[in-house]
Formats: C-alpha cells, structure tokens, sequence
C-alpha cells in the first residue's frame, strides 16, 4: 500500500519515516492566504482556528489526490494533508519569519498555555474510481516554561528554527526544553496526529499496518 504526503514539511515527512512509512511527497499547488481570504469574506466571518486548519488541509490533499496518479502511474494507496496553527489567548499564530517577531512571541508565551490546531485529510486512491476522503482535526495544548530568560529567547531564535515553525517552536528539536506539558497526542505539535491519521486510514479501509514500509 503506497502513501503521498501533500506537503513538503520535513518535520510532517520525519514523522511518517519514525511511524515506518516512506512515502512519496508532492507539494499541493494550493494558495493558502487566498483560500482563506476568499472563504471569509464570501462567509463574511473570520474562520476559527480548528476550520481554518481543516480548510487548508482538505484542499491540499484533493490537489495531490487529483495529480498522483499521473505524476506516480500506478499509484494505489493513500494521501495525507495536513495543516497548523497556534491559538494563545484567542489569537491565531502561524510562522513568525522575523527573529524579531519570534522573539516577541517567545517573551509573550512563557509560562503560558496555548492550543495547537491540527487539521487532517486522508484519501484513499485507488487504480480506478474517484478517491474518497475522511479528515478530522487534532489538538493539543502546550506549556511553556515560565523561566525561559531573553539570552535562552535569543540563543534560540538565533538558531533559526522557530522563524518557519507554525508557533515559533518546535517539541521535536532545540525547543522541546522550553516546553513543560503537552496535553494530547505529542505528534499533533510536530506537525500531524499520528492516532488521528489512523483512525482516518481506518475508516477508509486500509490497515495502518499496511502502510509499513516492510509490509508485504
């Protein structure tokens, strides 16, 4: 059973390799900021955060769903998209890009608890047929440690990796020792639930088993 990631997220694609599962990767042809600004002002509200992750991630998936069988002839499996965000206090934060916005961040989490919202879709492609989807939403609520210093603040965001993380940070790497709890599924704050994208694969019909990369 073959499996595409609709996404070119390295942490998305090392979480799959941990899970025992190399799947091919296409990157969804999908304009993020657009989708969203067209939905809202045609709904006339802004999105919450968990359908504005289960939007962008039902899109991506669809988009590489139409193309893998051309783009990999024979294709017979299932495709994974998925999408985050970050709630802190009601408000919305994706990717900082700025070491100046990231630092404002970190100085704005410590010792705080925020939610990370996780959308999911999962097709199945089969030779023939149209493909079927199921998708859900994972979250997870993190705490920062309230001792975190600037000189920590500024090392790490010296280092780079928060400035692409939705967040600014990462669980998995050189910002997991400024976390103190996660609360639910620990992958959903990597980049995708891994028991929910079961579940999904399992509603589909296919066994996750299946999906191992020594399975027959």
């Amino acid at each position: 059973m073959q499996v595409c990631l609709a996404s070119t997220s390295p942490a998305r694609l090392m979480l799959l390799r941990q899970a025992g599962i190399e799947p091919v990767t296409l990157a969804p042809a999908v304009d993020e900021e657009a989708v969203i600004a067209e939905t809202e002002a045609q709904e006339r509200r802004i999105l919450p955060p968990a359908e504005h992750v289960l939007l962008l991630a039902r899109l991506k998936a669809a988009d590489v769903a139409r193309r893998v069988r051309d783009e990999h002839p024979g294709f017979d499996g299932v495709v994974i998209g998925g999408d985050s965000m970050f709630e802190l206090d009601g408000t919305v934060y994706g990717k900082p890009h700025t070491p100046e916005a990231a630092t404002e961040r970190w100085r704005g989490m410590r010792g705080r608890t925020g939610v990370l919202h996780s959308g999911h879709s999962v097709f199945r492609v089969a030779a023939e047929g149209d493909p079927v989807e199921a998708h859900a939403v994972a979250e997870a609520a993190v705490t920062f440690a309230a001792d975190v210093d600037d000189a920590e603040i500024a090392a790490y965001v010296g280092t780079g990796e928060p400035l692409h993380v939705a967040g600014a940070f990462t669980v998995d790497s050189l910002g997991g020792a400024f976390i103190e709890r996660v609360e639910g599924d620990p992958s959903t704050v990597v980049g995708m639930s891994l028991s929910t994208v079961r579940r999904l694969v399992r509603g589909l019909g296919v066994s996750w088993t299946d999906l191992w990369r020594d399975a027959a």
